[in-house]
């Protein structure tokens, strides 16, 4: 397992891809198999996506009956979100070795760009969400927060489209060719950008405008993860755009956390709370009742 996923963090160039020139800029995409990804790595991606769904599944009708009772429709879109998410992370995740196989290029790019686009919706939308310091149920308020991260998402995946399929830059594709460069700068802005808007939150949170964010520790222990988990990221690309092995090491950590754990991560902090809410209310209401009819009048004598 360890041999697989160093050999994989190590790598500074993925497998031949048949779409791809053999060479650019002079230099050789072509490598031997022996670079496609091992068993153990995928596992390492695969098992925590299976898990995730299958918890989903599992609390999926109660979750369901929470939010059929007059829930917010930002949540309801929300929890629909997450399913699509896993869905599409899961597949990822999975089919790793399309990386490896002749003429799977555009295959995985697009699935690489669906997946992510839809990654980045839920970590765009949250924030909105959040900032707004309630849990609405209006529709103006849904349209409100996916209006805002529908056009951030539609822009990102548009340029990303036109990089990886217009100009050929091999974005969701480690190290490959000469265009690398360019791929890691790319990179290196798309990040700096989220990590900055989570910077920005920290910010505010220390400022004396700091009244105009949720009340809300989980919110700020998420904006702080992410915030840290942005410039270590930062700071692999900016390593690897300079051809240090290290960063690409660094990076390929990064996306395998961020594939494996994400989700869950978002789930546990966020959503968890909200469809245990109704159960916490119902404990207390029997609490309240029991108490009334005297059961706990001994516990005191």
């Amino acid at each position: 397992m360890a041999t697989d996923l160093l050999q994989h963090l190590n790598a500074s160039v993925n497998p031949p891809i048949p779409s791809l020139p053999a060479t650019v800029d002079g230099e050789d995409r072509r490598l031997s198999s022996s670079n496609c990804h091992g068993l153990w790595y995928s596992a390492v991606l695969v098992v925590p996506s299976v898990i995730f769904l299958v918890y989903l599944a599992f609390h999926a009708k109660k979750n369901l009956k929470k939010l059929s009772n007059g829930s917010s429709y930002i949540m309801i879109s929300y929890y629909a979100l997450v399913w699509v998410a896993a869905l599409l992370n899961l597949a990822w995740c999975a089919l790793q070795g399309w990386q490896c196989s002749g003429g799977k290029a555009v295959a995985w790019n697009l699935l690489t760009l669906f997946t992510a686009s839809a990654m980045m919706c839920l970590e765009i939308s949250l924030v909105a969400f959040l900032l707004q310091d309630n849990y609405s149920t209006g529709v103006e308020a849904l349209a409100q927060t996916f209006l805002f991260s529908g056009i951030v998402v539609s822009v990102d995946t548009l340029l990303k489209a036109i990089y990886v399929f217009g100009f050929g830059v091999p974005l969701f594709m480690v190290g490959v060719g000469g265009t690398t460069g360019v791929k890691w700068g790319l990179w290196f802005f798309h990040k700096s950008l989220l990590t900055a808007v989570y910077g920005f939150i920290l910010f505010v949170h220390f400022s004396k405008w700091r009244e105009k964010l949720p009340p809300r520790p989980a919110f700020y222990n998420y904006i702080v993860v992410m915030f840290v988990f942005g410039a270590v990221t930062m700071f692999a690309c900016g390593l690897a755009g300079i051809g240090a092995g290290f960063g690409i090491w660094l990076y390929n950590l990064t996306e395998i956390c961020y594939h494996a754990l994400y989700l869950p991560f978002l789930y546990v902090t966020f959503l968890a709370d909200f469809f245990q809410e109704e159960q916490f209310l119902l404990d207390n209401a029997y609490y309240s009742e029991m108490k009334d009819a005297g059961f706990f009048d001994a516990d005191w004598d």
